[in-house]
């Protein structure tokens, strides 16, 4: 205690109890609070550069992009027209797909093991699929997350991340999908929520923020917001017309090392790398 303040050393940031007990004329008391742990450092700026521009489905309401063996495979939104689907990304052409039903609002995915899990945006639910014949293989419903938004894992499979439009990045269990535990994202100035599409990278997560041309790079272990992505300028790079939406689809090819960025009706998808702004 120093000056009547102390420094928290905390494994996770976000909203958590702080418990103190306080000694006093031989008796005890203990006392709670809601505290908010927020991030030492502000998050760094970065950048990117374009290294190809390639085709694009336009009609792709784009929610979930991930490479697996080096095959690009995709989720889309919207009722009525929410895929699962596996991309040639060279090309744009669509090798394989498999359209939700027409109930559901396709959101993100993530594959391990050969095996795709999908979500859904207001239903509660989402779906395991075979990845070679997309055959669907099971269903999970969530727990304490009222909505799905974007899906990733750690490499070894053991961990399956979770966003949901709220402050909160659920960690699942990847063979029960049980929401084992949470991380709170924050920067060091806020709480931060609006995490969408996701994709881990090397302990970070990259995460796709919701109605804006930015990504902020996050810290799997502490949820602190360590960087954000300006992707300002894609955007004016693909076709204008009505149905055009924001940025959405981060994946990154670990061959190459690079990272593909798109949007939802965006004619175009963008291989890119990330450097930090001057």
């Amino acid at each position: 205690l120093t000056n009547n303040s102390f420094k928290l050393n905390a494994d996770k940031l976000g909203i958590q109890k702080l418990e103190a007990t306080v000694y006093f004329e031989g008796e005890t008391a203990t006392v709670s609070e809601n505290i908010t742990v927020l991030a030492s450092q502000a998050p760094k700026v970065y950048t990117y550069e374009i290294i190809n521009t390639y085709p694009h489905d336009i009609k792709a309401y784009t929610q979930g992009l991930e490479f697996y063996n080096d095959t690009l495979y995709e989720s889309t939104g919207r009722k009525g027209i929410s895929s699962l689907r596996k991309v040639d990304y060279k090309t744009g052409d669509v090798l394989n797909k498999i359209d939700l039903d027409n109930s559901y609002f396709g959101e993100g995915i993530t594959i391990i093991n050969n095996k795709v899990y999908m979500l859904t945006w207001q239903a509660g639910k989402g779906f395991v699929y075979d990845l070679n014949t997309f055959e669907q293989l099971d269903s999970f419903t969530y727990n304490q997350s009222k909505e799905g938004w974007g899906l990733t894992h750690t490499p070894d499979g053991k961990k399956i991340y979770k966003s949901d439009g709220s402050d909160k990045i659920w960690i699942l269990n990847p063979d029960t999908l049980v929401e084992e535990d949470f991380i709170e994202t924050v920067t060091n100035s806020s709480v931060f929520n609006k995490a969408n599409e996701l994709e881990y990278v090397d302990g970070k997560i990259y995460a796709n923020v919701y109605l804006k041309d930015s990504a902020m790079i996050i810290d799997a272990k502490t949820a602190a917001s360590i960087g954000v992505i300006d992707f300002r300028g894609l955007k004016d790079k693909v076709k204008q017309h009505a149905d055009l939406d924001v940025l959405n689809g981060i994946a990154y090819n670990p061959t190459s090392k690079t990272f593909f960025v798109t949007g939802k009706n965006w004619d175009k998808m963008f291989e890119v790398t990330i450097k930090e702004k001057k």
